[in-house]
């Protein structure tokens, strides 16, 4: 009962796709690589998700009620560090959050937490860069990084008390359980790219996985440097978000989940 999509079977070939839905490649029993719970593939339909890196490919399977088959393109380092998540027996240790490089040597910091908005709880990440974002070809000297993100979509926030609006062709990649990257839209409509991958795969709690996987969408809030911090606890990441908005310092757009 597998579903394979066009782009997978591009990837993989006629004959490879073909085999899969015969049966004759099909996992059988296997962990959703989405939710972590055991899936069949031969008593429930199953997404084959194929994660594409510049050397390597790995075909992952989740339950389709979680997430539709898809390709999805990460970096090389990101998919071996997917592919030892995948067969190695050890627990891996929580990691630390050495984000990737953005622009004049800011890196983007990313923390995760669970945010009460209209009287529920959504999974969201936080966004804040370690130093001033110019924008490519200027002095230098502004801060560009909240309308730069304005002109992909996300919205300013004046309260955090309403779901942002979707913000197109942009989604939160959750592989193995793990956060490993925000995607963007590709130039010319191509494959989705990383705004902001992580160098390790990030742990996140299991309520946040839980919330995540039961709405399919994760709220993004980014802000300037200085306007949030590394905050303990969830109470005091929701009060430097409520003043941040208060002093028009931040945006934010919601985005599905991609791939895990």
């Amino acid at each position: 009962m597998l579903d394979v999509s066009e782009d997978v079977r591009a990837e993989i070939g006629d004959e490879e796709a073909d085999r899969l839905l015969a049966g004759e490649n099909a996992p059988g029993s296997y962990d959703c690589t989405s939710c972590r719970t055991p899936g069949d593939s031969e008593q429930e339909r199953t997404s084959t998700v194929l994660f594409v890196g510049e050397e390597t490919a790995v075909l992952a399977f989740a339950h389709a009620s979680c997430i539709p088959s898809q390709v999805v393109r990460v970096a090389e380092d990101q998919l071996q560090g997917a592919v030892r998540s995948i067969t190695s027996t050890e627990q891996q240790q929580p990691q630390p959050q050495p984000p990737a490089p953005a622009a004049d040597q800011a890196v983007l910091g990313v923390t995760s937490g669970l945010v009460l908005v209209e009287g529920e709880l959504h999974p969201a990440l936080v966004v804040e860069p370690t130093a001033p974002i110019a924008r490519p070809g200027s002095d230098g000297f502004a801060d560009e990084f909240l309308p730069l993100l304005i002109e992909q979509g996300f919205l300013p926030v004046s309260q955090v008390n309403q779901v942002p609006s979707p913000v197109a062709g942009w989604s939160v990649l959750l592989a193995m359980g793990q956060l490993h990257a925000i995607l963007q839209p590709g130039t010319g409509g191509g494959s989705p790219v990383a705004w902001w991958q992580a160098h390790q795969p990030l742990q996140v709690t299991d309520g946040w996985r839980a919330a995540a996987n039961k709405s399919h969408t994760v709220l993004v809030f980014a802000a300037p440097v200085g306007s949030i911090g590394q905050q303990p606890r969830e109470d005091l990441l929701r009060d430097a978000l409520e003043k941040a908005a208060a002093d028009g310092r931040l945006v934010a757009g919601s985005m599905p989940l991609a791939g895990t």
